[in-house]
């Protein structure tokens, strides 16, 4: 019974237009084959893509992880009732959301099922999955079904006009990211609408906030002509669309600064790069294929004469599963070689050990050296 309602409420008061038609369509007809089947007294099925690194493929021409084809079937039975009913329940809340123009936080939906009787979730990572589950079988981007992630965006500070949408007037507002003073302007969560002014000569992403103020308060923005880009650990969603977006419509190269650690490497750089296992259906709007990196490196450490911290032993395995495992290490010889010699010497060093020389040293001299010596890049 549980199941029937649910179906009945997502082929209900079906209103599309040009915009919800994609994802209201899909909605229905993932829901008409469900009805079917029960009327038939058949098993109904679920196919969804396997969300992990071992089902992506990764192409340097494409620049990006790719979902592969393996699949798993959830079939309809006793022990999966409650989770089949928690998926057609979510689904029939993301067609009225788009239906309605309306949104949803991730913790909200936690609550909404509340009201989902023998259906509701009990902890949100439980709906967290369910909601993934659905974005991978209608190969779209969560923030096209209404719903939204609680994290915040990226900050923004440099040579970059932002045109958005007064959402009372419905007017456009243009908004100077050079106009901030010590603070910043921050992405939104949804960034499709947003346009672009600038005559930056490029975008330079950075790992932490600390940095990142340290480059605002000093103007190297200014002397650089370029944007800059706090990240604050591994980016949003809405941050990697912001600045593929721009980088792609303004045609303006992108640079990554994070601390010399394999989390830096393969979490925060790799993500913003070529996307994540877990992602893999979305990835071409959600990484930047052309960024490069100029962060810290084992040769800085060397050339530099940089503080550093012991590797622990969960870096040392990330670096054996990135080595051994990872298609975006496995594609790039400098990447093997770089996460190999940091496994050797075990050491590791963050984005302020800079400052060993100087508070100042990552402006007067770290980057504009890096900025000059392509050779140093990793790709």
């Amino acid at each position: 019974m549980m199941i029937i309602m649910t179906m009945k409420m997502l082929r209900m008061n079906l209103k599309m237009n040009k915009s919800e038609e994609n994802i209201i369509v899909k909605i229905k007809n993932m829901a008409d084959g469900i009805y079917q089947k029960i009327l038939e007294k058949k098993q109904p099925q679920l196919t969804l893509p396997i969300r992990s690194l071992s089902n992506v493929t990764y192409d340097i021409k494409t620049g990006y992880f790719q979902i592969a084809n393996k699949e798993k079937i959830r079939t309809l039975s006793a022990s999966t009732v409650k989770t089949f009913a928690q998926t057609l329940r979510m689904a029939a809340v993301s067609k009225e959301l788009v239906e309605t123009d309306d949104m949803a936080t991730k913790r909200e939906m936690y609550y909404v099922s509340k009201n989902w009787g023998d259906a509701r979730f009990k902890e949100q990572p439980e709906s967290d999955t369910v909601m993934d589950d659905i974005e991978a079988m209608m190969m779209v981007n969560r923030e096209q079904l209404g719903f939204i992630p609680e994290e915040k965006g990226g900050d923004i500070a440099g040579k970059l006009k932002v045109i958005d949408i007064d959402p009372n007037t419905k007017k456009e507002i243009t908004i100077d990211c050079t106009k901030f003073g010590s603070g910043a302007y921050s992405i939104p969560i949804s960034v499709e609408h947003l346009k672009f002014e600038t005559d930056a000569k490029f975008i330079l992403a950075i790992e932490t906030a600390g940095m990142f103020q340290r480059l605002v308060k000093h103007g190297y923005w200014k002397n650089a002509n370029c944007i800059l880009v706090s990240m604050g650990g591994v980016p949003t969603r809405s941050v990697r669309r912001f600045i593929r977006r721009l980088a792609d419509e303004k045609n303006i190269p992108v640079f990554a600064f994070t601390d010399g650690d394999p989390y830096g490497f393969l979490n925060i750089y790799r993500t913003l790069k070529v996307g994540s296992g877990n992602a893999a259906h979305i990835n071409q709007f959600f990484c930047v294929p052309q960024v490069k990196f100029i962060g810290i490196t084992t040769r800085d450490i060397i050339d530099y004469k940089l503080p550093t911290h012991p590797l622990k032993d969960v870096d040392i395995k990330r670096i054996k599963d990135g080595v051994k495992n990872d298609p975006f290490v496995q594609s790039h010889k400098e990447w093997q070689k770089a996460l190999i010699e940091m496994a050797q010497m075990k050491k590791r060093a963050e984005q302020q050990a800079l400052a060993t020389h100087g508070l100042n040293f990552v402006i007067s001299n770290y980057l504009p050296e890096k900025m000059k010596n392509p050779k140093s890049w990793l790709p």
